[in-house]
């Protein structure tokens, strides 16, 4: 009894060095992309780290501002968010 292996035909597609160089470095864009924390113009709510990031200030002087009234937040499930407006007005001295 013989046994006869058919390969079936499949297209295939070359790949260069290249073209591995291309799709290297855009994966790696691509990746730093994602892992750069960015604060976007268009993001209203901001949560208190970002705030913190932004302002280059402690979470007890986020907490002072609080206090005082000089910056309005929402707590919801125990996470205070601030209003990016709020915040860019406290910056101007729209409000004190």
């Amino acid at each position: 009894m013989k046994f006869m292996l058919i390969i079936p035909k499949m297209p295939f597609e070359l790949l260069t060095k290249d073209d591995l160089e291309t799709f290297r470095k855009a994966l790696l864009s691509d990746i730093k992309l994602l892992l750069s924390p960015q604060i976007h113009e268009h993001q209203e709510w901001l949560r208190c780290s970002d705030v913190r990031r932004m302002l280059k200030i402690s979470t007890g002087t986020i907490q002072n501002l609080r206090i005082s009234g000089k910056l309005k937040s929402q707590k919801v499930g125990g996470i205070h968010y601030y209003k990016l407006t709020d915040i860019e007005n406290m910056i101007s001295g729209k409000i004190k």
